[in-house]
């Protein structure tokens, strides 16, 4: 993993805005309709090129392919391994549920996002590598044309599976959990073994608590969530920490989030997995201000802090000098050599859906570039 050794890097959590070819490519495909597979190959081999293509332009250190054939970060899957169909009923999490006129409003107005999540109904295995060599594939032709700092690839964490997508086989929460771990190992293995960073998307460990886990009692939250790091780091145990990112949130949407778990909550649990570094909300204003949590905490030594300094869920800019503030509080906190500036979440963490304007999304990365570039001036001075 490369580390901010003379300036400050930049990346971001990994997806962004599809074009309409795109989005109508996998909605194709995921609503089973007929799908000419080659030109939908070169449709997404050509938009991998050009998402990387922008990253690079605008200054993104670390880049990814922006998920770009994934309907959703979490559902996915079901192309991949065995064991899941039809569709689940939604759980809305509880800051909606609470003021019922906004949740019917998002609804109405295109806010949530429609896809099947389906559930688990079957024994859960390996189905087909074929997808993800197809991603490798894209992103490594993207790559090698336009060479960034570094590459990284997303991948769902067995937790985040598990909050997406009900179980309806196993006898019970950890067994379940187990065999997505046991399943998912291959990709996850396979992305690292491409020469890429992984990253593991685990919105379940802040989410998770006013969703799969609301009503629960704050220790059985507690359990519950250490148990999924348990089991990831299982999933991890022939990858080297410094091959991985984790990236925790409370929900990629505009919302009231006074039901999200406090980070002095989920800190310590995160804390607890293996990968290297950490990416997390702290521009968010429900969580803005918990980089104290950070400066009172006992921070590895080897732990690497990607603090989102742009929000994903609007369409103001920030300012540079508001970013670089921002990164040179962390900075202070663990050293310049162990921050990499991020983003709250992704731009477009389903398929044709995202709050902000797919130019303001790189506005707002070049804004992030500039703001690291001036906090690296104070911070190398």
């Amino acid at each position: 993993m490369q580390l901010s050794t003379d300036r400050i890097l930049t990346t971001h959590v990994g997806s962004l805005p599809r074009s309409k070819a795109v989005t109508d490519a996998v909605f194709a495909k995921e609503n089973e309709q007929p799908v000419d597979a080659d030109a939908m190959a070169a449709t997404l081999r050509s938009a991998v090129e050009a998402v990387v293509a922008r990253q690079v332009q605008t200054g993104v250190d670390i880049v990814s392919d922006g998920e770009m054939s994934k309907i959703s970060y979490a559902t996915y899957i079901k192309d991949r391994i065995s064991g899941f169909d039809g569709d689940s009923e939604r759980n809305p999490p509880a800051d909606l549920e609470a003021f019922p006129g906004f949740l019917e409003r998002q609804a109405s107005s295109g806010g949530t996002p429609s896809y099947k999540r389906p559930c688990c109904v079957g024994e859960i295995a390996v189905k087909d590598m074929a997808p993800l060599q197809e991603d490798l594939d894209n992103f490594r032709a993207a790559v090698t044309a336009h060479a960034p700092t570094e590459g990284f690839m997303n991948a769902a964490s067995p937790g985040v599976i598990a909050l997406f997508q009900p179980n309806q086989y196993y006898a019970g929460h950890e067994a379940y959990l187990q065999a997505l771990a046991d399943a998912m190992r291959a990709e996850y293995e396979a992305i690292v073994d491409a020469g890429f960073i992984l990253q593991l998307d685990s919105p379940d460990l802040g989410l998770g608590r006013h969703m799969l886990f609301k009503g629960k009692p704050e220790a059985e939250y507690v359990a519950l969530a250490n148990l999924h790091v348990e089991v990831l780091n299982d999933a991890l145990r022939n990858i080297p920490a410094e091959k991985v990112r984790l990236h925790v949130c409370w929900g990629n949407y505009e919302g009231p989030h006074h039901c999200d778990a406090p980070m002095e909550t989920v800190l310590p649990i995160a804390l607890q997995a293996k990968p290297q570094a950490l990416l997390f909300e702290s521009s968010n204003p429900r969580h803005a201000h918990e980089w104290e949590v950070f400066r009172d905490a006992a921070i590895p030594d080897d732990k690497v802090l990607v603090p989102g300094v742009i929000d994903s869920t609007t369409n103001f800019i920030e300012h540079p000098r508001l970013v670089a503030q921002r990164i040179e509080r962390f900075a202070d906190i663990v050293g310049r050599e162990r921050v990499i500036a991020g983003t709250d979440c992704g731009f477009s963490t389903f398929a044709g859906f995202g709050a902000v304007d797919e130019d303001i999304v790189y506005a707002k990365l070049g804004a992030m570039v500039e703001g690291a570039a001036l906090a690296s001036d104070r911070l190398w001075s």
